[in-house]
């Protein structure tokens, strides 16, 4: 009998091992996924890993997120993405939903194709919440600089509102391009912004009472991917893959 792979005298993977050797899906975000990308605009990428099972049999768990390797890289532990996407936060909402997608192997395709299962009327809290403490950015700006950081104004103004109406998550801004991209110039006064602001949190309120999403996101179908994947990582740990394919 082969002995239990937790016990082997392997150390585990550094965290710049676990984003090289087991990312499942990553792909460009930021102004570039958003269509919004300027000469000058950085790269942002972000990425999901699955730590091989046998890691998490050690008292010292493998970590649930890890900056680089490089700048401008972050990435998610697998159970640590789907827990936020289950609570609608947007930013891990819009990485599931990026059109610049750079790597994905089997189990990030299952993933993707689980999109729809976290999204719920959470988007409603969760997206406005996000948009209100950045509007508190901005007016924080206004009083201490005499005018907003307009780059902050950019998350404000892509739409919640059509998530809810149509049950869809479109990431690229489309047709709002030039008109985003004059907000960021510091082009539109800050009036304007604002009452584009509150049109579009009334249109968002008025549309999460219509919308065709679930009151819920499909934590059960979630889990039941997620431990799936664990099962798997582990049976190729015992099958002589090592500690989890570490």
């Amino acid at each position: 009998m082969r002995p239990d792979p937790a016990a082997d005298p392997v150390p585990p993977p550094t965290p710049e091992t676990l984003v090289r050797d087991h990312t499942v899906y990553a792909c460009v975000m930021g102004s570039r996924a958003f269509g919004l990308a300027t000469p000058d605009s950085d790269i942002d990428r972000r990425g999901v890993f699955l730590a091989p099972t046998p890691l998490f049999w050690r008292f010292e768990k493998p970590p649930a997120h890890v900056e680089g390797p490089g700048e401008e890289r972050f990435s998610w532990e697998l159970e640590r993405l789907c827990a936020l996407a289950l609570r609608a936060n947007p930013n891990v909402l819009e990485f599931l939903h990026s059109p610049l997608v750079e790597h994905v192997d089997d189990t990030g395709r299952e993933l993707l194709a689980l999109r729809g299962a976290f999204l719920s009327r959470e988007v409603h809290r969760s997206f406005t919440g996000y948009a209100l403490g950045q509007r508190r950015k901005l007016e924080a700006d206004l009083r201490v600089h005499g005018a907003p950081r307009w780059k902050h104004a950019m998350h404000l103004l892509t739409s919640a509102r059509d998530l809810l109406r149509t049950g869809t998550l479109t990431v690229d801004v489309g047709a709002e391009r030039e008109p985003l991209l004059a907000v960021k110039r510091g082009e539109v006064p800050w009036d304007r912004v604002r009452a584009r602001m509150d049109r579009l949190s009334a249109e968002t309120d008025d549309a999460v009472r219509r919308t065709p999403l679930p009151a819920e996101a499909d934590r059960p179908r979630v889990e039941d991917f997620l431990i799936r994947a664990r099962r798997a990582s582990a049976l190729r740990a015992l099958a002589g893959e090592g500690p989890g394919g570490c």
